[in-house]
């Protein structure tokens, strides 16, 4: 499934005009989706330029292999995993280091507009969520098999929702009366009765959803071993451009490159050299223009963030 679901990349210009510094070059798209950024990637790459491409949904790696879409190109390489493994799948291949990498956070129109995937509340399918169905633990596993606790904490650590503790309550409630939730309609008919209050336009699933999806996925985790992957990956004036659409997400890039934007000094030895050299220098920070947003909402809450990679030392 999922040919028939439409995908617009977000910052696709922008994206890939702040990642490619040498036309010759090795470099990541961590997360191929439906190949947007890799095509217009592939299109910037002299001949002698090469791209690695990752995503762990099944049907990503079959939109870059098959049908009418498949990237006939030899400079192109598609790997069915994470990008948190980029680092050991390109060491596999012989590569070491690369010019640059992107990666574009969350999930993609085809994987939301997908019932049978079980992302959105908007429409009636299984409560999965997992980005790869074919390995892990689905939403509606999690919510048979966690206590009380665990579920409040998943739900407002991972979607901020102040409503954690009366919604985890209602969840085991309804597991304990011998109906647990298996249906994307049956969670969000749950949320609407048990959230009482909620921002103007934003439906009372929404945040709960959210939390799930990322639990589910491992994504904060993966974010983190990504950008210390790619961090070590990156070769001297390489790029790191990351693509985030909410605050979880961009609060960890955006640590990130102030970290390793600073040398680190030993306070016992302050005359000493630093202990760390910098490491990345911050680029640029870029919303969509009024006009992406106009012509693809939801883009609205996307923030890009390109770092350059500075000295030897990996």
């Amino acid at each position: 499934m999922g040919e028939g679901f439409r995908h617009t990349t977000v910052l696709l210009n922008e994206a890939i005009d702040g990642l490619v510094v040498d036309p010759a070059g090795t470099y990541v798209d961590g997360t191929f989706g439906r190949g947007g950024h890799s095509r217009l990637l592939l299109a910037r790459l002299a001949p002698t330029g090469r791209l690695f491409a990752f995503d762990k949904d099944p049907e990503a790696i079959a939109a870059a292999t098959t049908g009418e879409g498949a990237i006939n190109d030899p400079r192109f390489t598609i790997c069915h995993a994470s990008f948190a493994q980029m680092r050991d799948e390109l060491a596999a291949r012989g590569v070491q280091h690369v010019d640059g990498v992107l990666l574009d956070l969350g999930v993609s129109s085809p994987q939301i507009d997908d019932p049978a995937r079980g992302f959105s509340f908007r429409f009636d399918g299984p409560l999965d969520m997992r980005m790869d169905p074919t390995r892990g633990e689905s939403a509606a596993e999690f919510l048979a098999r966690a206590d009380e606790r665990l579920i409040a904490q998943v739900v407002r650590d991972y979607g901020e929702e102040r409503f954690a503790s009366p919604i985890s309550k209602a969840i085991v409630a309804r597991r304990e009366s011998g109906s647990p939730l298996r249906t994307t309609a049956e969670l969000a008919q749950l949320l609407a009765r048990t959230v009482k209050s909620r921002e103007p336009g934003q439906d009372p699933a929404t945040r709960t959803f959210q939390a799930l999806r990322i639990f589910v996925n491992a994504e904060l985790e993966e974010l983190e071993q990504g950008l210390s992957a790619a961090l070590a990956l990156l070769a001297p004036a390489g790029r790191l451009a990351v693509i985030s659409f909410h605050s979880l997400e961009d609060r960890i890039v955006k640590t990130f490159i102030a970290h390793e934007s600073r040398e680190e000094i030993d306070r016992r030895a302050p005359f000493a050299p630093p202990t760390r050299e910098l490491r990345l220098k911050p680029l640029a920070r870029i919303k969509p223009s009024e006009g992406e947003i106009a012509a693809n909402p939801r883009s609205r809450s996307a923030v890009l963030r390109v770092a350059e990679r500075l000295g030897g030392d990996t």
